[in-house]
């Protein structure tokens, strides 16, 4: 085989030389275009700073923490912020229908615009849902009932043709069903979001460790197929419903979830995870721990890890604040699991 016929072979099967992608570089950047994985703001800071600028193509994200801490509220608000940035979501819920995806979004947009704004997930219920016969009322009139309402439908209907949302189910509902959304979208590049991994379905009898093995690496295929990132909310095993601060050997399927995911970010209640001496010597302070969570970086293969954040909940609002911070005070010093 000639040189030449030996560098079609390796064009064929994707090798290049480190020739070929320092020329491609060069081409990009005298064409004033982006080198290297394409990158989407998450939207809250410090963490897109630590992430080197947010999620990027052909990554694995993974989002885990305890129950009732906002995984979805984050993972939503994330998605939401790509969107409202002009990028495109597709966001794959396994727990909620789209109406109460919609019905959150309604009131993260008001908070954003009002942040006293009295529009709750139950207002919307009550004023959405009511049966009263009243016709001729669109959703602007019913919703200027709250601080905020009508804004936040404007500011909702600014993005929501960018952000695409699907009602998966359990025993239904498989990665081949999401890659085939994906590719639907394929010109407009949506980051993925799967909520949760543990419930995406899959066409075979096989035990729990055999699926989540088979789902977490079809996730990453999928990243690095359609180059895009793909970003899954966790669940914990039962060690980690117990535990006080739960870390990624506490997710169900973690072995197989650390090896796959490009990053890894667990989320905590602050208080929950604080040093005792910071909740014994300063009882005010403490309790407004309760209002913050911790997310930290356990994994990252594009910057730092084991870095510590908070963002404060602004649960009745279905948000988190976009600033935090880096945690200052000391908290449970537990060992890192590392693979």
């Amino acid at each position: 085989m000639s040189v030449v016929e030996g560098h079609d072979l390796g064009a064929r099967l994707g090798v290049q030389s480190a020739a070929d992608v320092l020329d491609g570089a060069e081409r990009a950047v005298h064409a004033g275009s982006l080198f290297g994985a394409h990158v989407w703001p998450t939207g809250l800071s410090p963490l897109d700073t630590h992430l080197s600028g947010g999620i990027r193509a052909g990554e694995l994200v993974l989002l885990g923490g305890t129950q009732g801490l906002g995984k979805t509220t984050f993972a939503l608000q994330v998605a939401r912020n790509i969107a409202a940035a002009g990028g495109h979501a597709l966001y794959v819920c396994y727990e909620h229908d789209v109406e109460l995806l919609l019905e959150r979004l309604l009131t993260l947009e008001a908070g954003l615009v009002a942040p006293d704004s009295s529009l709750t997930i139950s207002g919307i219920r009550r004023s959405l849902g009511a049966h009263d016969g009243v016709s001729g009322i669109g959703l602007a009139e019913r919703l200027d009932a709250f601080d905020g309402g009508r804004k936040a439908l404007e500011s909702l209907r600014g993005y929501a043709d960018r952000l695409h949302l699907f009602a998966a189910r359990g025993d239904v509902t498989t990665l081949a069903h999401v890659r085939s959304a994906v590719d639907a979208l394929r010109p407009l590049r949506p980051a993925v979001f799967l909520d949760y991994v543990q419930k995406v379905a899959l066409d075979a009898d096989v035990d729990d460790d055999t699926r989540l093995s088979r789902v977490a690496t079809g996730a990453k295929d999928l990243a690095l197929d359609a180059n895009v990132p793909v970003f899954a909310v966790a669940a914990l095993d039962g060690r980690g419903l117990e535990t006080r601060r739960a870390r990624t050997h506490h997710l169900r399927g973690a072995t197989t979830l650390a090896y796959e995911a490009d990053v890894i970010l667990m989320l905590n209640n602050k208080f929950d995870v604080v040093a005792r001496h910071h909740l014994v010597y300063d009882t005010a302070r403490a309790d407004r721990f309760r209002d913050w969570v911790v997310c930290t970086i356990e994994k990252n293969r594009n910057g730092e890890d084991h870095l510590d954040l908070e963002f404060r909940q602004r649960f009745a609002q279905s948000r988190y604040e976009a600033h935090g911070g880096m945690v200052v005070e000391e908290l449970l010093d537990e060992r890192l699991h590392r693979d």
